[in-house]
């Protein structure tokens, strides 16, 4: 064993919502079994509070539990930021890692990068390179940002590096390694829950799930904090599950502005089931086994275009393009009439085939440790 090897600090791995679950549990495991193994302290800084939730999550993926918690909770966007860093900033000092790894584009992610760079500690960025172009949404800026100072920018498309190159970034700092949130997405094929025993679990009819059905979810602020841009959705929503069942697992910022605007009777619970945000193996059984998607989030985009399942995005935009121009995912917005084509013509069987991409391939994460390791390591490569 190398000298560089016996003194390598902890990569520090930061998560902090939903989404850096799913994408940080692959990375844990591959630095573990990487010869010779990368030690990891994971910090959880407690963005997403719902502590219930998060706590599955970590069950389903199979996370270890947090070596440290931040404990920040819900706020806005600049509260939330500075919060982070304000917590974060001692542990850094006392823990001294020989690097943050941060995944995604939540405001954690922003946070811990801007204290670390400050205090001289170097910064791995996976999912690095990404792009809507919708300087809007605020999960761009913090995009934007991390690239502009990490010192080491992991991609999962190659286009990625295009980004990044026009804006300024050196791409000896770019490893194109591919998407760790399909190797979770590989991980649990075999553990999914299956749909019909979901709805059970909520007192739901599961012959709502026996037949074809699709899956539903919506959160984004310019979709569900207008109650003009929300009423017609459930319109539109409404008009689906005529002909196809749906499955909407309801964000606790959808349900409620759903109940401020008095929309409720919009959906028929007969066609719909709506039910609380699901774990991990829960949303994987129920997308698997779905007809289509009808959905705003980016990871969902990732996940369906692997799963080979047809996805019809409520966006204008995508930072994912490539699940567009390879994958299953079509770019709907808010236009009634291009949904309910894209709906008839995949229940007609003509929907998006796909592909998946290069490096999709469940070995992302692997790739990742073996690239950190040479790069924190240099002397012993």
């Amino acid at each position: 064993m190398t000298e560089a090897v016996k003194t390598l600090a902890p990569v520090m791995c930061v998560v902090g919502a939903r989404p850096n679950f799913m994408k940080m549990a692959p990375i844990l495991r591959a630095l573990a079994s990487h010869e010779p193994p990368i030690p990891a302290l994971l910090l959880h800084t407690g963005q997403h509070y719902d502590t219930d939730m998060s706590k599955k999550l970590f069950v389903d993926l199979g996370l270890p539990q947090p070596d440290i918690n931040l404990e920040v909770g819900s706020g806005s966007h600049a509260v939330q930021t500075a919060e982070v860093m304000k917590r974060f900033e001692p542990t850094l000092d006392e823990h001294k890692p020989s690097c943050v790894l941060v995944v995604g584009d939540v405001n954690s992610t922003l946070a811990c990068t801007l204290v670390a760079v400050k205090k001289g500690v170097s910064v791995a960025h996976v999912e690095a390179g990404l792009r809507s172009y919708d300087r809007k949404m605020p999960e761009e800026i913090n995009r934007l940002l991390t690239d502009q100072v990490a010192d080491r920018l992991y991609t999962t498309e190659r286009s990625a590096a295009d980004n990044l190159a026009r804006e300024g970034i050196d791409l000896a700092r770019v490893c194109f390694a591919g998407n760790v949130m399909i190797d979770s997405v590989e991980a649990s094929r075999a553990h999914a829950r299956p749909a019909a025993q979901t709805l059970r679990d909520h007192s739901l009819d599961p012959a709502l799930v026996a037949g074809r059905y699709g899956v539903v979810t919506l959160h984004r602020p310019s979709n569900v904090d207008d109650p003009q841009t929300l009423k017609h959705l459930l319109d539109l929503l409404a008009q689906v599950s005529r002909d196809l069942p749906l499955v909407f697992a309801m964000h606790p910022r959808t349900r409620s502005n759903i109940e401020r605007f008095g929309l409720q009777a919009l959906l028929d619970p007969a066609r719909v089931a709506v039910l609380p945000p699901q774990g991990y193996l829960e949303m994987q059984g129920l997308m698997g086994g779905a007809t289509l998607v009808l959905t705003d989030s980016g990871g969902l985009q990732e996940e369906t275009t692997a799963l080979g399942v047809p996805c019809l995005t409520l966006r204008e935009n995508t930072e994912r393009p490539i699940t567009v121009e390879q994958g299953t995912n079509t770019l709907i917005g808010l236009d009634g009439a291009a949904l309910l084509a894209g709906v008839a013509e995949i229940l007609a069987g003509k929907g998006k085939q796909g592909r998946v991409p290069e490096f999709w391939d469940g070995h992302a994460a692997e790739r990742i440790a073996a690239d950190l390791y040479q790069w924190l390591t240099p002397a012993s490569a």
